[in-house]
Formats: C-alpha cells, sequence, structure tokens
C-alpha cells in the first residue's frame, strides 16, 4: 500500500517547515529561515514579519527551490526575502491580516 501512496499521493500534506534556523534584520523587518526537509535536501522557505506596535504581522514564503545545505537554504531565504520587501515593502501587510502567505 505504501507504493500506491508515494504514486497517487495518497495521505501527504504540505511540507512543514523546520524550526526557524536563523534570523536576520532589514530594513524595519525580521526576516526568519525556517528550511523544510525534502528528500536530503532543504526547500527554502521563511517568514517576513513586522512589528506594529502591540501587534506582530507575519508573511511566510515557500519557494521551490531545493538546497544541499540547511545553511545554504538560510542563505538563500534571505537572499529571496530582501528581494521581497524591496519589490513590495508595506504593500506585504496593507490588509493587515495578522498571519498570510506571499
Amino acid at each position: 500500500m505504501s507504493i500506491l501512496k508515494k504514486i497517487f499521493g495518497f495521505g501527504t500534506s504540505a511540507p512543514k517547515p523546520s524550526e526557524p534556523s536563523a534570523e536576520e534584520i532589514y530594513k524595519t523587518f525580521k526576516i526568519v529561515s525556517t528550511p523544510i526537509p525534502a528528500e536530503r535536501q532543504w526547500r527554502l522557505a521563511g517568514s517576513i514579519i513586522k512589528i506594529d506596535g502591540e501587534m506582530s504581522l507575519s508573511r511566510q514564503f515557500i519557494r521551490a527551490d531545493l538546497l544541499a545545505s540547511k545553511e545554504e537554504a538560510d542563505t538563500f531565504a534571505f537572499r529571496k526575502a530582501r528581494q521581497i520587501i524591496d519589490e513590495q515593502g508595506e504593500r506585504l501587510f496593507k490588509n493587515g491580516q495578522p498571519d498570510g502567505r506571499v
């Protein structure tokens, strides 16, 4: 039965990010890298967080990119998050919802 699960995707769920492995501050945002283990590699994933008074607003991103090491995934997560911030800036959090995906 397990081969059928692999072939047809039965019982699979969305990948779960690992624990936060690295953080950095960029402009007025906090970037948290949370790479996802995938087939002996690491999928690029992270969060962009904005602290707005008492409320923390967060946007998650998950990319298709697979990298050989967790450290490499951290480096590329920071690079991608900085790119998203440079392109979208405050518009990331325009609707004011506390959590969401980019």
